[in-house]
């Protein structure tokens, strides 16, 4: 895709080991901690992070994807054509009594992760959830912050942030365009 790029394959691998470091910090370890990766891009990069978590740490670290597209209020605007497919609600792990890092690409209005944290209230109660992005571009509709950020990436409503992976894209790279 073209556009500006404004992360490439270092920078994303430096921004993705650093939030491990803070994610291992800021939970005094990762006993209890879970990773939940949002269908598409961000179960990719929770996988990521668990390799570079358990790297430092010699602890295997659960990962779940969700789906979230249930769960989405703009349901009717994105699915204009025929019924929405329903997806399993359901996480592959338990998240009961756990520390929940939600694993996301961008952060923009907080629709995503608010329909997120439904899906995984309806999954389980966690001790808590926290939410990693690798991009936040700001433009919060609802009062969410993420509490690990690979790159703060200021944009107008205009423009569009593209994460590209090798997992979905062949090719690794943050790009923004007008």
């Amino acid at each position: 895709m073209s556009g500006t790029v404004v992360m490439d394959e270092q920078m994303m691998k430096r921004a993705l080991t650093r939030i491990a470091h803070e994610i291992i910090e800021r939970n005094k370890g990762v006993e209890d901690c879970v990773l939940v990766g949002i269908k598409t891009r961000g179960i990719h990069l929770a996988e990521r992070l668990k390799e570079k978590i358990e790297s430092i740490e010699q602890v295997t670290v659960p990962v779940g994807e969700l789906d979230i597209t249930m769960y989405r209020d703009d349901l009717e605007k994105k699915h204009t054509t025929g019924e929405p497919v329903v997806h399993s609600k359901n996480l592959s792990l338990d998240i009961n009594n756990k520390k929940v890092i939600v694993v996301d690409d961008v952060l923009y209005t907080g629709r995503t992760v608010r329909a997120a944290m439904d899906a995984i209230m309806d999954n389980g109660r966690p001790t808590q959830i926290q939410l990693a992005v690798l991009i936040d571009r700001g433009h919060r509709e609802l009062p969410i912050r993420a509490d690990f950020v690979g790159k703060n990436i200021p944009t107008s409503s205009s423009e569009k942030i593209s994460v590209e992976l090798q997992e979905t894209d062949q090719f690794e790279q943050v790009t923004i365009n007008k």
